[in-house]
């Protein structure tokens, strides 16, 4: 062959570096998912054996002498309730779920290799148990890099403190009933002890008391459960997702003040991202940014993104890279259509919350038989002699502004304060003073009711926070609303958002002729929860302005996860309270001490007709 000819291909053609790399990354998440469904069946069957006797024994014989059962396999409840805690915090790709299995398992298959090589030969369900344990081993190590989840740093140390001190309380409860129902004499304060911990650490008690110390089954299954519920409440803390940052930093508040002066026109909640105990995360170019909270292992973003609509995909995909890096559930409340449609392009999917109800200035009139009922409630109000004052909450005296903090605060109905999608959280804050406050006086000059309002753009205003006084005429909050928008010049008005009506949609479509039975149903339902919650009245009450009905939507990831972000949310507005020690001591601005109701109420609820 001669220099210049080229060597023939070979026929058979070398594998491609990249093809086993390939291989093994199209497994990992095969892997990861195969380890999750492992834990899953092994909780199932653990909890069939504590429920089914035949099985339960058939399970502990083969735990027994020569025989052992796959890694978890033990007919415990505690190992179905452990089964199902590593399950949850495997599905969320926890690291250190994926250390613990990996460590436990790594521990059982190689102690029944070594330990009982012999049995599982001779055995055909030992081999079966060694086979199981090592293929959920391979799956841990193939799907390695799936795990990414970082927990809380401080988990580690809160879980040891955590068991500790549930070792030292439920040691002195166990050491208690133990002196009580003990028919044995000569055991002290700490055989006593060191008996409860015994069962709670090894379900059996210690030799060297118990020739001293003998209780009825009843004390002994107290305190293994003691025990079980300990072990679990180590699990979780070690586990838990972190807190997340919880206040809106300065230099935060100074770029999203940037945003909303750029593009605030666009969303309405768009202000409300500057509550200070939400965290934000902005797109890698600055231009856009999410504003969000993490309660409960929930990231819980409120309206739409700030900024420009070209850079929100950057702001979402930060949010949710932080939201799986930390195992967090990723959710948005009253997030609009627009955003909605851009969320799912994310991989969330969309649930119709409600309408919010948005009045056109230039629309709007009292004029008309439709508007007969707004009109005669407003004349009757205004022949009482009631007035609205009109100010920028710049324009207000700090002395006058503190007054009206101290009448809100008082008029709030109950002790919480709610509010976080649709809500400032404060009222009088200096750095708010582009907020419009509405101040309505009785015939004798006497402060009646207050409304404020927040920056919606340069021509807009979006209701934060409605309060009065109990003793007041029945529609003074619709009087006071008229008087905003027949007034509108004063503050360059152009439009307003008033409430957010939950399920508008069916109460509106279900009453119509031809709905069918399902929407009917629902429509019943809600119209009976209404009596507490009044979810109908919210709806009538902001229909009385002819309103434009814009759409708000939840978002979420999977739909498994809507009762945890209902929880979330919940807590998040205020409806459901945690009590902790931090909140007992927690300092409020000194004029901050009213804010909104989160809710975004019914002018009928707001007005004490609920």
């Amino acid at each position: 062959m001669s220099s210049t000819e080229k060597p023939e291909p070979s026929a058979v053609p070398a594998e491609r570096p990249g093809a086993a790399a390939s291989a093994l990354a199209r497994w990992r998440p095969r892997a990861a998912s195969a380890t999750v469904w492992y834990l899953r069946l092994l909780a199932l069957l653990n909890l069939v054996a504590v429920l089914a006797v035949p099985f339960r024994d058939q399970v502990q014989t083969h735990n027994e002498g020569e025989y052992f059962t796959p890694y978890l396999l033990t007919a415990g409840l505690t190992s179905a309730l452990l089964s199902l805690v590593l399950a949850v915090a495997m599905r969320r790709r926890k690291r250190a779920a994926w250390i613990f299995n990996l460590g436990l398992s790594g521990l059982t298959f190689v102690g029944y290799v070594v330990l009982k090589g012999d049995n599982f030969v001779r055995h055909g369900f030992n081999l079966f148990s060694v086979i199981l344990t090592g293929l959920f081993l391979l799956a841990l190590l193939v799907g390695r890099r799936e795990f990414t989840s970082k927990g809380d740093p401080s988990n580690p140390k809160t879980a040891v403190a955590a068991g500790l001190i549930g070792l030292a309380v439920g040691g002195g409860i166990g050491a208690t009933l133990v002196g009580a129902t003990n028919t044995i004499g000569g055991a002290n304060f700490g055989d006593r002890f060191l008996y409860a911990i015994a069962r709670m650490v090894t379900v059996q008690p210690s030799e060297h008391v118990i020739d001293v110390i003998a209780v009825p089954t009843w004390v002994n299954a107290v305190i293994n459960a003691m025990g079980a519920v300990l072990f679990l409440l180590v699990l979780y803390v070690a586990f838990r997702s972190p807190r997340g940052q919880e206040l809106l930093t300065p230099a935060d508040e100074t770029r999203l003040r940037e945003l909303l002066d750029r593009q605030g026109r666009r969303d309405s909640l768009g202000y409300f991202a500057l509550r200070r105990d939400k965290a934000v995360i902005f797109s890698p170019s600055g231009k856009a940014a999410v504003a969000y909270r993490v309660l409960g292992g929930v990231s819980l973003a409120s309206g739409d993104p700030i900024g420009d609509p070209e850079a929100w995909p950057g702001a979402i995909d930060c949010w949710l890279a932080e939201a799986r890096e930390h195992a967090w559930v990723p959710a948005v409340m009253g997030a609009s259509e627009e955003a909605g449609v851009i969320y799912a392009r994310h991989g969330l999917d969309a649930l119709e919350l409600g309408d919010e109800a948005i009045v056109e200035l230039d629309e709007f009139s009292l004029e008309g038989r439709a508007m007969r009922v707004v009109r005669q409630a407003y004349n009757r109000v205004k022949r009482a002699g009631y007035t609205v004052r009109i100010r920028r909450h710049e324009d207000i005296p700090e002395c006058e502004m503190g007054e009206l903090v101290t009448k809100a605060d008082h008029w709030r109905d109950g002790a919480t304060e709610r509010g976080f999608s649709m809500a400032l959280g404060r009222l009088g804050d200096p750095d708010d003073g582009r907020c419009v406050m509405l101040e309505c006086h009785d015939g004798d000059g006497e402060l009646k009711a207050l409304l404020s309002f927040v920056p919606w753009g340069a021509t807009g205003l979006s209701l934060d926070l409605m309060r009065r006084a109990r003793d007041t005429e029945n529609g003074l909050m619709e009087f006071m609303v008229i008087e905003l928008l027949q007034r509108a010049k004063e503050v360059e008005l152009e439009r307003v958002s008033l409430n957010f009506a939950m399920f508008r949609s069916v109460f509106e479509r279900g009453s119509k002729l031809g709905a069918g039975p399902v929407l009917r149903l629902w429509r019943s339902v809600l119209g009976f929860f209404s009596r507490w919650w009044q979810i109908e009245s919210l709806y009538r009450a902001n229909a009385k302005y002819r309103p434009i009905w814009e759409p708000r939507y939840l978002l979420f990831e999977k739909s498994s996860e809507i009762p945890r972000i209902g929880i979330a949310s919940a807590r998040a507005e205020g409806f459901i309270t945690a009590p902790s020690l931090p909140a007992l001591f927690r300092r409020r601005h000194v004029r901050a001490t009213a804010s909104a109701d989160a809710s975004r109420l019914p002018v009928a609820e707001r007005s004490g007709k609920g």
